[in-house]
């Protein structure tokens, strides 16, 4: 397979000889932004012309990025355009806000789906969302900057799908890794015969035996990295070997809770520059733990590769696709005085993830609850009411037994 394009077998000098043009650029830029200039306004762009003069910088939390857009809606002064230039204006839960723009391959989807074949003569299949989050625009560009047709199927109707896939041929699925296998199940129980036979993945761990299970019925599946503030941040190609850095950010593995690098290998905490000049976000630290591997890819791109989504640097998981932190399930137990604890407990049942939400409280009527966690957590679960007392005192409000192995 050819490559999307030069950038991804550069050699290594080339590499780092051209990150200094472009780190220099992305500091100018970011220069221009309210909410960037204040905390560079020491920082020349020609001070910053390799990662060790990057790693010298502040790092930005999410948490921060929140109170700005809350003193100066929508985007806190963090991008370069006024709200009314840009195409999209995306909520995610939060809630927080991302700009997005038609133009080009905004967020750099293209890169990744061209690494898992799909192009012009394909149909994909977008199954992510479109309403108010931006992952189904995020892939919606992508296969459009690759030249294949996109069904905008989004979430839900899985009888519909269904007969949507059959009638057009798609042969390319987008979206969360569990939703297709609800896709191929409710196929088998029509009879009918789907012609996909590629799958390309977000938002939520893609676990080795669900791809296993994909690849028995003949579906080759592999993941990307991605956030809706950052766009593409790393994929997997046909090698399978972690997942290969996007040309359009700089990547650098910290010790959580800092800004410092950790060695080549070690686990910490993702930290992300992205070279985008509309939203020039720098050292932009996601909350996600990785870690580098060495060496290049066997597919031929020579960028940096990292073992991909490792869990959280915080207690924040992402369910369902959907991040639960702990603040809303602090919601939960501020709206009904009778819970004196809550703990979220993330595991799978059948290759899709499951949600226990387990609440001290002396009451035994669980229908008193179910909204609440609805509508705090944006998620459905099972509500288990537990003795006053019993939780483990260990400081943990959500628990996460899902195994990454």
């Amino acid at each position: 397979m050819t490559h999307y394009d030069d950038l991804e077998t550069r050699s290594a000098d080339e590499r780092e000889g051209a990150l200094a043009s472009v780190l220099a650029r992305a500091i100018a830029t970011a220069k221009l932004t309210p909410g960037l200039a204040r905390p560079l306004r020491d920082v020349e762009p020609g001070d910053v012309r390799s990662r060790a003069d990057l790693a010298r910088l502040p790092v930005i939390r999410k948490s921060e990025l929140v109170e700005a857009q809350k003193k100066k809606p929508p985007f806190g002064g963090y991008t370069t355009r006024r709200a009314t230039e840009f195409d999209h204006i995306f909520q995610s839960p939060g809630p927080i806000y991302e700009p997005g723009r038609l133009e080009g391959d905004w967020w750099r989807l293209g890169r990744f789906l061209h690494a898992a074949g799909v192009g012009h003569g394909d149909i994909v299949q977008n199954c992510f969302g479109y309403h108010l989050t931006p992952a189904g625009m995020m892939f919606d560009s992508g296969a459009r900057a690759v030249g294949a047709a996109v069904l905008p199927a989004g979430t839900g109707q899985t009888e519909l799908q269904v007969q949507a896939a059959v009638d057009v041929g798609s042969t390319v699925y987008a979206g969360t890794p569990d939703y297709l296998k609800v896709i191929l199940d409710k196929a088998d129980e029509l009879g009918a015969t789907l012609s996909i036979t590629r799958a390309t993945v977000g938002g939520g761990a893609l676990f080795p035996s669900l791809r296993q299970l994909y690849a028995d019925r003949g579906i080759t599946t592999l993941q990307c990295y991605a956030t809706a503030d950052l766009g593409n941040i790393a994929y997997e190609s046909e090698a399978m070997e972690g997942m290969i850095v996007d040309e359009g950010v700089v990547v650098e593995i910290v010790r959580p809770g800092t800004g410092d690098p950790v060695p080549e290998g070690e686990v910490g905490e993702v930290v992300v520059t992205t070279l985008n000049p509309d939203y020039p976000l720098i050292r932009f630290a996601t909350g996600d733990l990785s870690a580098v591997l060495p060496g290049v890819s066997r597919c031929g791109r020579t960028n940096m590769r990292i073992r991909g989504w490792m869990g959280r640097a915080d207690q924040t998981a992402k369910i369902k696709g959907m991040f639960v932190r702990p603040e809303q399930v602090a919601v939960i137990v501020a709206r009904h005085p009778e819970i004196s604890r809550a703990r979220v407990i993330a595991d799978r049942s059948g290759e899709m993830d499951v949600m226990t939400v387990q609440l001290e409280t002396t009451s035994q009527n669980t229908a008193l609850y179910e909204s609440s966690v609805l509508e705090a957590l944006k998620l459905r679960g099972r509500v288990e009411i537990v003795a006053p007392g019993s939780l483990p005192n260990d400081g943990k409000v959500i628990e996460d037994r899902r195994s990454y192995g």
